[in-house]
């Protein structure tokens, strides 16, 4: 049986240098739980991956984001799970982020990217903000 592919928009949340991203902790009972994340979530019935990951980034993280910018899409099959995802770089939001429901969230230079463990699914993203944000 073929598995329903979830719908995922994300925000890779800059620092006015661009040269550090605010990323989040997951859940240690979620799926991938105690990875590193970039804030976001599903795409609900009747919503763009624009007007979800707004809504997302205002749940999760507190912030309104004003500039974003459409980065990377791409699908990604686990064992458990498809998901389709929907990346955007969001470079001016009003607010500070901070993990609004809970969750460890800090802000990460670049360069040290790889010193956190994302879900696999991130890797082309994380291979493209080292390529061009650097």
């Amino acid at each position: 049986m073929e598995k329903k592919r979830l719908h995922i928009a994300a925000g890779i949340i800059l620092n006015p240098e661009a040269n550090a991203i605010f990323i989040t902790q997951r859940p240690a009972k979620a799926h991938k739980g105690g990875f590193w994340e970039f804030a976001g979530g599903k795409v609900e019935d009747g919503e763009s991956a624009l007007e979800a990951v707004k809504r997302e980034l205002e749940e999760e993280v507190g912030i309104t984001a004003k500039t974003i910018e459409p980065f990377i899409s791409l699908a990604h099959d686990y064992p458990d799970k498809a998901l389709a995802f929907d990346f955007f770089l969001v470079r001016e939001f009003e607010g500070k982020p901070f993990g609004k429901e809970g969750q460890p969230g800090e802000w990460v230079a670049i360069s040290q990217l790889a010193n956190y463990t994302f879900p696999e699914a991130n890797d082309p993203v994380l291979d493209k903000i080292r390529e061009i944000l650097g």
